[in-house]
């Protein structure tokens, strides 16, 4: 489906683009501010080994489980934008964007007593952020002005240069054992690791029209929608604290470092492998993803030479 509309609009500007014989080159520059919603949840990748659950204890007991879905295509997002018109009609634009995404609770355990039966963990929330650099050059089919209005359509893709997926984690979990009674001592861990994405691309469309406030400044409206899938590369931790103390020198290599992987064989440093995980090389993990789908409005202005 993104396929084909992102062929029909660039089929359009072309038809569009052979129709036109009236000439009107210039450049010009916009700067604009964005929010977004997100429009499409999936559900989110293992955190940590914790699946993407939302888990619930009373007493020991599990009450409640659900699965915790949504997108990180909700946020801010500033950039500036060059722009030149070819003719009256077509133009192309290239856009230089920052964005942030809103906070995500990705995976979380709730329990009223220090120990499950079935894991060693409770009170555990991770919580995600995105935050990306992005070039966005665009074909723009530009409808005619009508006093002072110039509406106008466009596609493109998006081309993420820079950028993390950051994961927070706060837990209270055993940190070792009562000499006298064996029984195990909890306390606050606390946790950032950072997820670097492989290489990929997103589509975009925009429906938007500028108002002329003086010969060269415009102000600008575009309702987007956008849509790209993020795979992780690798994880390393960079923050690991129990009871407020710094504690990451305490942890192994595979343990701070992980590379993802299309698939697991007994070949990989992982649990799958017979001869056990080896702590002094990074972890293998199988590679997810998170998604960005988002429609979003932008505001800003239009400077045109």
């Amino acid at each position: 489906m993104k396929k084909n509309l992102f062929l029909f609009g660039f089929v359009l500007i072309a038809t569009t683009m052979m129709a036109q014989t009236e000439k009107n080159e210039s450049w010009y520059f916009k700067v604009g501010g964005s929010y977004f919603m997100q429009t499409a949840a999936t559900e989110f990748p293992t955190v940590g080994g914790k699946d993407a659950l939302r888990k619930v204890y009373q007493g020991g007991k599990l009450v409640s489980e659900e699965s915790v879905t949504g997108s990180f295509g909700e946020g801010f997002r500033t950039g500036v934008t060059a722009g030149y018109r070819f003719n009256a009609r077509l133009g192309f634009e290239m856009g230089i964007n920052y964005y942030s995404s809103k906070d995500k609770t990705m995976a979380q355990t709730i329990s009223d007593v220090p120990f499950i039966p079935t894991g060693s963990v409770y009170n555990f929330k991770s919580v995600g952020q995105i935050t990306a650099f992005d070039l966005a050059p665009s074909l723009v089919l530009f409808l005619g002005e009508h006093k002072g209005f110039e509406p106008y359509t466009k596609v493109g893709v998006l081309v993420p240069v820079h950028g993390d997926l950051e994961i927070t984690t706060d837990a209270v979990a055993p940190i070792g054992a009562n000499p006298s009674t064996g029984a195990p001592v909890f306390g606050a861990v606390h946790s950032v690791d950072v997820v670097k994405p492989n290489p990929t691309l997103g589509f975009s469309a925009v429906v938007g029209t500028s108002y002329k406030l003086s010969k060269n400044i415009s102000a600008f409206a575009e309702l987007e929608y956008r849509n790209f899938t993020v795979h992780g590369k690798t994880k390393e931790t960079t923050e690991f604290t129990v009871n407020g103390a710094d504690a990451l020198s305490t942890r192994t290599k595979s343990q701070i470092h992980t590379n993802y992987v299309d698939k697991l064989t007994t070949n990989s440093n992982n649990s799958i492998n017979p001869n056990g995980v080896d702590t002094t090389k990074p972890l293998n993990e199988l590679s997810s993803y998170v998604g960005i789908s988002g429609l979003g409005l932008t505001l800003g202005l239009k400077y045109s030479l």
